[in-house]
């Protein structure tokens, strides 16, 4: 007879139909063990994560160079058209490690949840975010669970942090924007921020907006196959949107960027949506979406590229890098006139992702 896991030794059932977290579930005791067997660890099942450790022990590609990130999750709602927290999580760290280039190898999970959250509640984001990472081909290999006091978690918050190789040849950096290049947006832009908004207001629209939600590591490995040391620089306009996101760059780099308005793809519905809620889609988050900065003469070869996989096909040139000592993010209006697209100096939408 072989010897069982400790976990496995006493599993008991939870009821995922009407159970809900208490404190003995973040006790390190035999709640605790059943916790994480049935909800996390059946969830993220894969080899590294089944052998039970308080860490994973990883093999990595010889002679590339390793990048690292980690984001925290405190969305609201934790579900919403398009998605939930648990995807949301997977997609968003595996989608900063891409942005170096990079192949995205492993992620680890960190679930702060309230005493009184429903079981089913849990496994339902744990099992969203167990296949989020296993059609990412990103494993979730190491994790934690911590349970605090009843109103300090607003239901559930989790942290990940990820690990990725990016190939010989290839440094992406925010600092490698030089005047004359080309920005790539690889689709329209708003439909996160958008979704979460309507669920939050119960808006209801003719068609409805999901979440652009999904990891964009396959996408990048055709990029840079495409355009290999062309590429400058690539970003995904998460919190703060296109216009944070072209800021952040032009002050790393030192120059100017100018935009076209009427280049910016923007569905309908989440214009519509953005002028009902008093937003601008520059400044709403996105979720699935990449800028890249690269080389004029790259330019066209890497949007056919990224047109002809499905995350890209809506790509657009929507402008150029300037030479500009005040670093400044300018943009031709649809009436032929100009803005300074500005910072964000305040929060438009709380609790995006």
């Amino acid at each position: 007879m072989t010897a069982q896991s400790p976990i496995k030794a006493f599993r008991r059932k939870l009821d995922l139909r009407n159970g809900r977290v208490d404190m003995s579930h973040g006790s390190g005791g035999r709640a605790s063990a059943d916790l994480v067997a049935q909800i996390f660890r059946d969830a993220f099942a894969n080899e590294w994560l089944d052998q039970g450790n308080d860490q994973a022990s990883l093999p990595l590609p010889a002679g590339q160079r390793l990048v690292m990130t980690t984001d925290g999750y405190v969305v609201s709602p934790l579900f919403f058209p398009g998605g939930d927290i648990g995807s949301l999580a997977v997609h968003g760290t595996i989608n900063d490690i891409a942005m170096a280039g990079a192949r995205p190898l492993y992620l680890s999970a960190s679930f702060i949840v309230e005493e009184g959250f429903p079981l089913g509640d849990l496994d339902r984001i744990a099992g969203s975010m167990g296949a989020a990472s296993r059609a990412a081909g990103v494993p979730v290999v190491t994790g934690d669970t911590k349970v605090v006091e009843r109103g300090k978690a607003d239901g559930v918050f989790i942290s990940t942090a990820g690990v990725g190789v990016v190939p010989e040849g290839i440094t992406l950096s925010g600092d490698r924007a030089r005047p004359g290049d080309a920005v790539i947006l690889s689709g329209y832009i708003g439909d996160h921020g958008v979704a979460i908004m309507s669920s939050r207001e119960n808006l209801e629209f003719e068609t409805a907006v999901l979440s652009d939600s999904a990891a964009l590591h396959g996408l990048v490995a055709a990029m840079v196959a495409a355009a290999g040391p062309s590429l400058r620089t690539m970003r995904d306009p998460t919190r703060g949107g296109l216009a944070a996101t072209l800021n952040e760059l032009a002050h790393q780099s030192g120059v100017g960027f100018r935009i076209d308005e009427e280049a910016v793809p923007v569905r309908a519905e989440v214009a519509a949506a953005c002028e009902l809620l008093g937003l601008d889609p520059l400044y709403v988050a996105n979720e699935g979406k990449l800028v890249a900065v690269v080389a004029p003469e790259a330019a066209e070869r890497l949007l056919a590229v990224m047109r002809a996989h499905p995350l890209g096909r809506d790509a657009a040139l929507i402008g150029t890098v300037v030479a500009d000592e005040r670093q400044f993010v300018q943009m031709t209006t649809s009436f032929g006139g100009g803005r300074i697209v500005d910072w964000l100096s305040g929060e438009q939408l709380p609790r995006i992702c």
